[in-house]
């Protein structure tokens, strides 16, 4: 202890006075084998904590600390870790997590070039110690798992997979080698794909991996399983010459292992290859419809599985115990996804071997068996036909409601209300059968007074169950039913809910969010003769709301968390309670909604980011149902708009500051013009804004062209600023291989084209009397046409890009409906309407068939 507290004190005193100098003292310590073990590991530790942090910024900044140190200081301890390595007693090697540290800075740089060469002598040295090849597998594990360019690592694969394949073989005779080695090739598959396209060096792979699942040591076999379930997502089109031989008979082997998490990986194997087998199918699908062959085809693994699969996955789920954790990961609760995922593999197929387990099993005394039963009927629900499932289904509600009502185990009526829940969700003809919904409603009423896990999936049933009533009544789309099969029992449903919101265990299981998210959806979801119990619901709203917002100041600390989720959810069922208000009954509303919002932003509560954003969204929902009337608030609540534009650190906010001057826009018309000034400097200044999220800025763009339309000619004062800003934006190149930016990008795209086409709408003004000052637009069309066909020429080009472009071309054509059209539509341009004709969004369609039926009348 002395020692440990003398290092600790000149750790921090050399921080503070050189920072390299302090880094060779450490490593001069890490690499000296005469200090003691306790020191050497202490100086490891702040050593790597140097190098890398959790942080993504603070990481990033430490790696460009590194390079400005000199190339001695640099030469010196990169030297010292690779000498440490396997001389440290103590596992993990700290030194091998410095090496990493410094690799994965290094070698993008081409810095450092003999770092892998020197690992990979390391563990292929016949004369190298158990320590040494262990501690460099655990380096080269660390430099696969951690580097940004795992591109740098291919070039290398060759040395690195013979390196780690030598220390997993049978012949080594240290298992904790074998370990890293396992441990360093899962994570090394990502790159290695060139040798897995060889059939040479992939059988030698898959022959001392299949070798290692069968170690006497739990690790090693765990570790090799986990490479397995990973290999098969990555290189699926291979397994074809393993999966008899030997996959098979090991994953199932596996699967029915006493140890937990060698079972749990043989499950896992499973699920993955349900996973690629289910998205194989719709790629097929998707290849049949374009009229060409898919790229890779299934090979049924799973559906040839099922007879031994099933039954494996069955009697798993009898196997948990009371004392199980509800957040603890088991072979049970795996089993039933990997079952779920069975049955949307293979449909249909599934159903006769689960029902007999099921009528076997659901009446059992032992607890264990019943909720096995309910489990697997659950589990099937999502996949085979319904109309195969449908009777199935009916005739196991009474049952289920049995169960719900009257079974003494709370894990049983945890997992009778899921699966009531999924039934209410998937199969709303049974959910809503007259037959059994008095008793259904009854037994989930008295589920929602059970144990608080229960009452929570309860509440997940009851929203599926509004859904299901609501859509099964014949009325027209954005209107609702005059009575509907919850009628009769709406009010003491929300009756309850209110009880369950304030229930002394609310705070158990997410149950408080669980009630008030149900009762969200009943509101949502309801027939015009329950309006008045929806009123009354408002006015309990209203109090609770009004006596949160009085509880500000005695709240302590440790309950302000609680406190600022019940505000939000207060908010969040108060726009599903305005949404349903009637536009007669409005106006006795607003006033006492406004003044507690206007309290809830000024307190101090209010000023937290997730109580500004939920109290701006329900001033949109105001806003969205009282039209113009809304102007008469302005005044008092414009300052907290603004606020909330401003707050570009709690990007959250800044979105639903954003949204609402797209519902004002729509609510105010040319009447919005007083408040364009301001609000149009603050939207530009946070485009400009580096610190900003980037998810935030198209969604400015867009309310920038709800602006536009709204303000109509008032918005040229903006015009040259702003067409500046898009044609910048529209610029914007993203890496290819980033899924991520590919989507931002074309969200991007997309709220371009709609400040376009809101600037075009705008400036163009009543259709029936089209203003001048569309003019002012012309000269920038080529520009725009030509932005168009950058995004037609992209292959990643989105479904919203094309219904966004077809929807400009169509208004342009419409103002300026002369020759020039014809010159700027190119036949990338035509291809990508075409496209668009057959997408599977009828929206997009409809819209690319307007745009074409415009351009044939400029021609």
């Amino acid at each position: 202890n002395n020692e440990l507290n003398a290092a600790q004190k000149y750790v921090e005193q050399a921080a503070e006075r050189n920072l390299p100098e302090f880094l060779v003292a450490l490593v001069n310590i890490l690499a000296d084998t005469s200090k003691s073990q306790v020191v050497r590991m202490a100086a490891g530790i702040n050593l790597k904590n140097f190098f890398t942090s959790k942080d993504a910024a603070v990481k990033l900044q430490y790696q460009e600390r590194w390079k400005t140190f000199t190339d001695e200081v640099r030469n010196h301890i990169k030297n010292m870790v690779l000498q440490t390595l396997g001389t440290e007693p103590s596992r993990p090697s700290s030194a091998a997590q410095c090496v990493a540290c410094i690799a994965c800075v290094e070698l993008p740089f081409n810095i450092w070039p003999e770092v892998i060469p020197t690992l990979c002598r390391n563990v292929t040295d016949q004369h190298s110690t158990e320590a040494l090849k262990e501690s460099s597998l655990e380096a080269i594990g660390y430099i696969c798992s951690d580097i940004t360019h795992p591109d740098v690592l291919a070039s290398k694969s060759n040395d690195l997979l013979t390196a780690i394949i030598l220390g997993m073989r049978k012949e080594e005779p240290s298992n904790y080698v074998r370990l890293a080695a396992a441990k360093a090739l899962l994570n090394s598959l990502e790159f290695t794909k060139a040798n897995f396209d060889k059939t040479s060096e992939r059988h030698y792979i898959m022959q001392v991996l299949c070798e290692a699942t069968q170690s006497p040591d739990e690790q090693i076999r765990v570790a090799a399983l986990q490479n397995l379930v990973r290999i098969v997502t990555l290189y699926y089109q291979y397994m074809e010459h393993y999966m008899g031989p030997a996959l098979f008979a090991i994953t199932i082997d596996a699967m029915t292992s006493p140890i937990d998490a060698v079972a749990l990986q043989g499950i896992e194997f499973w699920s993955s290859v349900c996973d690629e087998e289910v998205d194989l199918a719709i790629e097929a699908a998707d290849a049949q419809e374009a009229g060409k062959p898919p790229e890779q085809t299934s090979k049924h693994y799973v559906k040839g599985a099922l007879s031994y699969l099933v039954p494996i996955l069955l009697q798993t789920l009898t196997k948990q115990s009371e004392y199980d954790d509800e957040d603890d990961w088991n072979p049970c609760k795996a089993a039933g996804v990997c079952l779920m995922l069975v049955a949307s593999c293979c449909e249909n197929d599934v159903v006769g071997f689960v029902l007999p387990f099921v009528k076997e099993n659901i009446g059992r005394p032992e607890w264990q068996n019943r909720d096995a039963a309910v489990m697997a009927l659950g589990s099937i629900i999502e996949g085979p036909d319904p109309n195969v499932l449908i009777p199935v289904m009916n005739q196991a509600m009474p049952m289920l409601i049995q169960l719900m009502a009257g079974d003494s185990n709370t894990i049983v009526c945890d997992s009778v209300a899921w699966t009531i829940g999924r039934i209410c969700e998937l199969l709303p003809e049974v959910a809503v059968n007259s037959d059994f919904l008095d008793s259904l409603i009854k037994a989930l009423k008295n589920g929602l007074a059970g144990e608080p896990r229960v009452a929570s999936n309860v509440c997940w049933a009851l929203s599926s169950l509004a859904e299901a009533a609501f859509e099964k009544e014949d009325f027209q789309e954005g209107d609702q039913p005059y009575t509907y099969a919850l009628s009769p029992y709406y009010g003491d449903i929300l009756k309850a809910l209110l009880e369950t919101t304030v229930r002394q265990e609310a705070n158990s299981s997410n149950l408080r969010s669980a009630a008030y998210e149900s009762l969200m959806e009943l509101i949502k979801n309801s027939a015009k003769d329950c309006y008045s119990v929806i009123q009354s619901v408002a006015t309990v709203i209203m109090e609770r709301l009004q006596a949160v917002l009085r509880m500000e100041s005695s709240v302590q600390s440790a309950d302000r968390s609680q406190y600022i989720d019940l505000q939000c959810l207060l908010c969040a069922t108060l726009q599903s309670i305005l949404r349903k208000i009637q536009p007669n009954d409005i106006a006795q509303w607003c006033d006492s909604v406004m003044q507690v919002l206007l309290l809830m932003f000024s307190s101090s509560t209010g000023r937290t980011g997730t109580i500004q954003e939920d109290a701006l969204m329900t001033v949109g929902t105001l806003v969205e149902v009282t039209g113009l009337k809304f102007r008469v608030y302005m005044e008092s609540f414009k300052p907290f708009l603004l606020m909330g534009l401003k707050n570009v650190a709690e990007h959250q906010v800044c979105l639903a500051a954003v949204g609402i001057i797209s519902d004002l826009c729509r609510a105010f018309g040319n009447d919005f013009v007083p408040y364009a000034d301001e609000i149009m400097s603050i939207l530009i200044k946070n485009l400009g804004d580096a610190t900003l999220d980037r998810s935030v800025k198209p969604h400015i763009f867009s309310t920038i062209g709800d602006i536009a339309m709204a303000i109509e000619g008032n918005f040229k004062v903006y015009l040259e600023i702003v067409l500046s800003i898009l044609h910048q934006a529209s610029q914007t190149k993203v890496v290819k291989e980033d899924f991520d930016m590919i989507d931002y990008l074309n969200l991007l795209r997309e709220s371009c084209l709609e400040t376009y086409t809101g600037i075009a709408q705008g400036l163009k003004g009543n259709p029936d009397n089209p203003s001048a000052d569309i003019g002012i637009l012309r000269p920038h069309v080529p520009h725009i046409m030509q932005f168009i066909d950058s995004i037609a020429i992209d292959d990643d080009h989105s479904d919203g890009t094309i219904a966004a472009s077809a929807g400009l071309i169509g208004d342009l054509c419409d103002a300026y409906g002369n020759n020039e059209m014809q010159s700027l539509v190119t036949g990338n341009v035509q291809g990508m309407l075409q496209e668009g004709l057959k997408s599977k969004e009828s929206k997009t369609s409809k819209v690319c068939a307007w745009a074409l039926k415009e351009l044939h009348k400029v021609k």
